[in-house]
Order: C-alpha cells, then structure tokens, then sequence
C-alpha cells in the first residue's frame, strides 16, 4: 500500500485506529515501547502526507527520545520549509517527501520555527539546541582537565559526554575555544524560547509544573491556546524530562524574561 488518503473518510478509522496503538504504546515507559511508536507515525505519514490529523507533531519528540537529533531536525526543517509551500501538490507521490537530510544541526532557526506557528515543531527545536548548547558546555569545561590525563583518555571522555551528533562534528570535538559557539547556541535558544513564549503564553509554565495538564485530552484547540499547550505538553514532556538539564535551563529563562503571572489552571 504505498499511499492513502486522510481525506477520504473511508480511510480516516484506519488511522485513528493506528494512532490509537501509538498513543497506547507511550503508555509504556521504554525504548522499544517508543521506538515502536515512532515506526507506527512514520508510517502513518507515509501513508497520509498531507497529515491533517496533525500525526507530524508527535515525531520530534519521539527522534529526541531515542538519540535521533538530526532526523529531528531533518523533520522539522521540511515542514518549515517544503511543508508549508501553497502549491505543493500532496497528493502526487512523486513529489519529494521529508527529502532534508543532514542539514546543518548548528545553523539559526528559520523564521517559521521562530514564529512557533507549528508549536510542537519548535518546542522540540528548542529542546534540541538546548542538548546541542548543554554538549557544548560540557566539553568546553572538560578542556580544563585536558592537561592533567593522557588525550586518549580525554578524547574517550569528551565522546561519552555529547550526543552522537555532536561527537560526529571534528571541528567541534577539536575546538580549544568554544566559547563563540556556546555564545552563538545561547542566542538561539533564546531567540526559540521567546518565539514558544510568543506563541502560547502557558507553555513554558506548564512544562515546569504541569499539574492535571498532562492528563487532559482536549478534542481541539485554537492556536495559543491552554489546549493547545495540552497537546504540544502531553507530546514533549517525556523528551524533556528525560534531557538531563534541559529543564534548568528553560528556568533560567524564565528567571531572565520575567512577566506577570500565568495563570493555566
């Protein structure tokens, strides 16, 4: 079956169907459980590009959950870019089709993830140049030891301290200075965090206490609103929570960006 359609109704219980397996595998708190989730959306996509039930939101979180960076922002970058082309026929399968690969992981974030018009989209770029900022720390600080062991060991280290996208980059493994770098990461985390902020004003206070919003099932919602933070938090969280130090620092940008109280109860 190479493709069907979402819009013809006959086949619309087939994938709710489908995503029902997927929302019930999420259930299940391990890597199979969500490496067999992420087959089952792929697939889902394969079959229904045009995605109009919003199945694309879940991927990015699932490739940050598994190791899969780059594919995320392989992903991500289609749908800003391809993706949102008026003229873009989905119904021809000939047409090139999440076709961005190894695109480059460093560069700034184009304007639609800025814009965060695709929230989960965003959250997840967030979520990724913040791994992407935190490796980077994390070998800069370990120059500090580099004289005191044998490099074999250090370099050993470094490649146990960053994510395979980041050991994959010999400038950045090599690098004696990192700090314009760092500095370039921290401009673009910022830069996303204020874009997320602008788009849905509960999000990011929902991320760090999310409370009954994790268990809420919205049938819809509008864009920026509480239930769409539901969703896009119910999609992500598991990615962040297991980031370590991800969530420290959307807390420190908080701290920095103060506003009046959100209230999402």
């Amino acid at each position: 079956m190479q493709g069907i359609s979402g819009g013809i109704l006959e086949t619309r219980p087939y994938i709710r169907a489908r995503y029902g397996l997927v929302e019930t595998l999420l259930k299940v708190k391990t890597y199979a459980a969500v490496e067999a989730a992420h087959g089952h959306v792929t697939d889902i996509l394969r079959l229904c590009r045009s995605d109009n039930m919003g199945v694309r939101d879940v991927l990015p979180a699932l490739d940050l959950r598994l190791g899969n960076d780059q594919q995320c922002y392989d992903f991500c970058k289609w749908w800003a870019t391809t993706g949102q082309e008026g003229d873009y026929d989905w119904g021809n399968m000939e047409n090139p089709y999440l076709n961005v690969k190894d695109a480059d992981i460093l560069e700034p974030p184009l304007e639609n993830m800025l814009d965060a018009y695709d929230l989960g989209h965003s959250v997840a770029i967030t979520l990724l140049k913040i791994r992407l900022l935190l490796d980077v720390r994390a070998l800069q600080n370990s120059s500090t030891i580099g004289t005191k062991v044998p490099q074999e060991i250090l370099d050993s280290l470094r490649g146990q301290l960053v994510s395979s996208v980041v050991a994959g980059k010999k400038s950045i493994m090599d690098s004696i200075d990192r700090v314009p770098l760092i500095q370039n990461l921290e401009r673009q985390v910022q830069d996303l965090y204020m874009g997320v902020k602008k788009a849905n004003k509960y999000f990011w206070p929902a991320l760090l206490d999310p409370g009954k919003h994790i268990r809420a099932q919205p049938e819809a919602f509008s864009h920026g609103g509480r239930e769409q933070m539901q969703v896009v938090l119910k999609n992500s969280i598991d990615a962040w929570t297991e980031s370590p130090g991800a969530l420290e620092v959307i807390k420190e940008l908080v701290k920095k960006n103060p506003e009046p109280e959100v209230f999402i109860c």
